[in-house]
């Protein structure tokens, strides 16, 4: 007995060393695995004969991991999967409830109701709801929005600009001879206030006298006119550009301002979950929108759909963030509001009991952990929109920095040009008295620049 007991034993110990030694041939043999997947940009897109996209290459990285082999199919009803009124389910969970496929893998959100029927894996990708509409009726008109075609640095220059020309119009018609001959007897025309009047009046295209007659002011005066006209058009063409598309009409940031007019129409995926999750609310805003989509009919039977009425007509179209997100790196006309609600995540589902949920759900968390999943989600929503921005921003954008150094040009040679004229006085009237040229230039700058008798004829102090 003690021999035929150890011949058992010996028998024993080699059979599981032979299937030890033969686990790699057990899981060579596995079957293939089928999976359904539905098309939707950018999870999965035809390219050829092959699938392709972000769902697809989710796929290629989990079966490297696990060391399976699959066969993708496309749901054959084009639906995500939600119970009907008969209890049933649809879609690709309904393919994989009834066992025509092993796994789906898509945009599948994560809910409770598919969480009783289906397995699903820790969500590979986490989205919300949000809005999509048009740019021109999302954005608000403001109270100084006139000021939007320029900088903030331009105009503190413009302003900058004004007072430099006012200060050298002022200075130059003190100095310059042909402008104020006679500084102990007559009235120098151009007086700060009149500067400023007359630098002002050309902002407008007004000219407000009086006129310059001297060389050296015209000169100042010229520049800064050419400045501004210039300037104006500059101001009209991106004034223009900004507000081409510009609507005042309705202004949406969120839900509550969605839900509280009557201009925009909305709705949102039939029988998606973004539709569950406003017919199960109890918030008052979210409910008054379902019962408005439910009202109105106003679903669409797809994201393309959902996506193109809201390029073409005033239609918000609510839905997955991360799906809306691409829609706006596709269409710069289109843009998402912030506000996004009821954030859930993107699984893969397989039937209940599945051995492979686990190990996949271990291998979605490894990949999030290497950053593969960030790298295929940049990769599969890189926006179009940038290169075109940058591209009409340089296109229609027009900006006046060269006419500041214009302008400066202009300021510094009509000075100038006063201090010749009044050197050329000076030289005259040196040879006529007989005095060097520096002491009468230096006595025509003191006379010129002091203020006490600077506007008023000088008052005869040579009394008998």
């Amino acid at each position: 007995m003690q021999i035929k007991r150890k011949r058992m034993l010996l028998a024993f110990f080699v059979l599981s060393f032979g299937c030890f030694m033969d686990m790699r041939m057990c899981t060579v043999v596995q079957p293939e695995l089928r999976i359904t997947t539905i098309k939707q940009e950018p999870y999965t897109v035809s390219k050829g004969t092959q699938l392709d996209g972000f769902c697809m290459d989710l796929l290629s990285e989990v079966a490297k991991k696990l060391g399976f082999k699959y066969k993708v199919q496309l749901v054959k009803d084009g639906s995500y999967g939600r119970q009907e009124e008969n209890g049933n389910w649809n879609g690709m969970i309904g393919e994989v409830i009834r066992g025509e496929a092993d796994l789906a893998i898509a945009p599948l959100t994560l809910t409770a109701a598919r969480e009783k029927v289906v397995a699903m894996t820790k969500p590979f990708m986490q989205t919300g709801i949000s809005i999509l509409l048009r740019k021109d009726i999302s954005e608000e008109t403001g109270f100084f929005d006139f000021l939007t075609p320029f900088t903030v640095v331009t105009w503190v220059g413009i302003l900058i600009a004004y007072l430099g020309t006012t200060a050298c119009i002022f200075i130059a018609a003190r100095l310059s001879p042909c402008e104020w001959s006679q500084p102990q007897s007559e009235h120098n025309r151009f007086n700060l206030l009149h500067s400023l009047w007359y630098t002002a009046g050309a902002l407008t295209l007004q000219g407000a006298g009086p006129h310059p007659r001297a060389l050296s002011v015209r000169v100042i005066c010229c520049s800064w006119w050419l400045f501004t006209v210039v300037l104006l058009a500059c101001y009209f063409s991106n004034l223009s550009s900004s507000k081409s598309s510009e609507s005042t009409q309705v202004m949406v940031k969120g839900f509550e301002d969605l839900a509280s007019q009557d201009v925009i129409e909305y709705g949102c995926l039939a029988g998606s979950s973004t539709l569950a999750f406003f017919k199960n609310s109890n918030n008052p805003v979210y409910r008054r929108i379902y019962e408005h989509m439910e009202r109105t009919k106003s679903f669409v039977s797809s994201m393309d759909e959902g996506v193109r009425r809201a390029r073409e007509s005033n239609f918000a179209f609510i839905g997955e963030s991360v799906s809306l997100d691409l829609a706006v790196a596709h269409h710069c006309e289109l843009v998402r509001t912030h506000e996004v609600i009821g954030m859930r995540g993107y699984s893969i589902a397989a039937a209940l009991g599945s051995p492979i949920i686990k190990n996949l759900s271990v291998a979605v968390l490894q990949l999030s952990e290497a950053g593969e999943l960030a790298y295929l989600q940049s990769k599969w929503w890189a926006s179009s929109c940038i290169a075109n921005k940058a591209k009409s921003s340089a296109m229609q954008t027009h900006s006046p920095k060269g006419m500041f150094l214009v302008l400066s040009l202009g300021l510094g040679m009509g000075t100038l040009l006063a201090l010749l004229e009044l050197t050329f006085k000076s030289r005259r009237s040196a040879a006529e008295q007989r005095k060097s040229c520096c002491t009468v230039l230096a006595e025509e700058l003191s006379l010129r620049l002091r203020t006490n008798n600077a506007n008023r004829p000088q008052e005869n102090v040579d009394k008998a």
